[in-house]
């Protein structure tokens, strides 16, 4: 089992030397520019539970093993790293958390008739058309989004600014919100984050009285320099600062920003209250990690459970794992997962994981509120 790309030479020789083991491709950001911190707890969540099945018995007999290559946050890399697992006769492919990467992945599986279940990527339009190829467990852009913009306007936020890098991901995100909040009369300016640095974007949150400014950003920067320039800037006292994607979620956000990555919602795909599996999980998880797991982390465990009960119910051959996806019913850490069909997503949706908005506590920035729950 491989973690980092430099290790990847051992670990095909060790899979070639077991030929008994069935082999899971795993796409994971383990370099920057990818979210490293994310791409590590998918890569944990992973891991864990492949460990489980093994220690179960595997696959009807067989060591289930993963084969990870590091994305990087770079489509072409991550193409190239599905078309290498394809000739290499992995069953299936999992992982990757970057949508725009994901989507990649998911085009060229599907051209290759490789089943991919996506881990945490959330862009509608993972693919171009209807493939039966592809399933996902993330919710999709479209519904997590709305439920954090109902947050906003419930809490009173009509003035909304976003400091958006350039990317469909982030487009898409910026189309969302606007569709959602003006109905209500909310309004939402765009400013670009790669062409204003902080104080130009600062100066324009003033001028335009926003009350919300949401992060469409990369992480770390600009992401964190954005947060530094608001949190100082004595005409914002009051702004909500906003990060859909989820930059708060992990550690490192704590590490770099301190108390000034506190009170930020964010969203993320955990219930209010885990269940038995989901708090054993966690716990596993924490030991692993060294840090409380994200769910980034519980949506790796849960991508290789379902893999793992397709491979034992319908076997290696790629086609009929595909025909599973709507045939499977797994208990996973955050509810019972089952794939269907949802109007406008062109794969096999888990419809869908639990949504919150949370944020982390300015009394105690190491514990998390829920504010809101979708």
């Amino acid at each position: 089992m491989t973690s980092t790309t430099s290790a990847s030479s051992a670990a095909d020789r060790a899979d070639r030397a077991d030929a008994s083991a069935v082999r899971v491709g795993a796409l994971v950001p383990l370099s920057r520019p990818g979210w490293v911190g994310a791409g590590r707890h998918l890569l944990a969540g992973l891991e864990l539970a492949v460990g489980e099945v093994n220690a179960g018995g595997g696959i009807l007999g067989r060591p289930l093993e993963l084969v990870v290559r590091d994305t990087a946050a770079d489509p072409e890399r991550a193409a190239a790293a599905v078309d290498e697992l394809a000739q290499s006769g992995v069953a299936a492919l999992a992982g990757e958390f970057h949508s725009v990467v994901a989507r990649t992945a998911a085009a060229r599986a599907a051209a290759l008739g490789l089943p991919y279940l996506c881990s945490s990527a959330v862009l509608d339009d993972l693919t171009e058309q209807p493939t039966d190829w592809i399933a996902r467990l993330a919710p999709a852009q479209s519904h997590g989004w709305r439920s954090y913009a109902d947050h906003l306007l419930k809490v009173g936020h009509r003035r909304i600014a976003v400091a958006a890098d350039p990317g469909v991901y982030w487009a898409a995100g910026t189309r969302i919100l606007r569709d959602h909040v003006t109905p209500h009369g909310g309004t939402v300016l765009d400013l670009d984050a790669r062409a204003l640095d902080p104080a130009a974007v600062c100066d324009a949150l003033a001028d335009h009285h926003a009350t919300a400014l949401l992060l469409l950003v990369g992480h770390p920067d600009p992401a964190v320099p954005l947060v530094r320039a608001v949190r100082r800037d004595p005409r914002l006292p009051d702004l909500l600062i906003g990060a859909p994607a989820g930059q708060p979620e992990l550690p490192e956000w704590v590490t770099l920003l301190g108390a000034d990555g506190a009170g930020i919602p964010f969203l993320r795909y955990l219930p209010d209250q885990l269940s038995p599996l989901g708090t054993r999980v966690a716990a596993a998880l924490r030991e692993q990690l060294g840090e409380e797991p994200s769910f980034v982390a519980f949506e790796g465990y849960d991508t290789a459970t379902v893999l793992a009960t397709a491979l034992r119910s319908h076997g290696t051959d790629r086609a009929r794992i595909a025909e599973a996806w709507p045939r499977l019913a797994v208990e996973g850490t955050r509810g019972p997962i089952r794939f269907t069909r949802m109007p406008g997503i062109d794969v096999w949706q888990w419809a869908w994981a639990p949504v919150q908005v949370a944020d982390r506590d300015p009394a105690a920035p190491d514990r998390f509120r829920v504010l809101h729950t979708g």
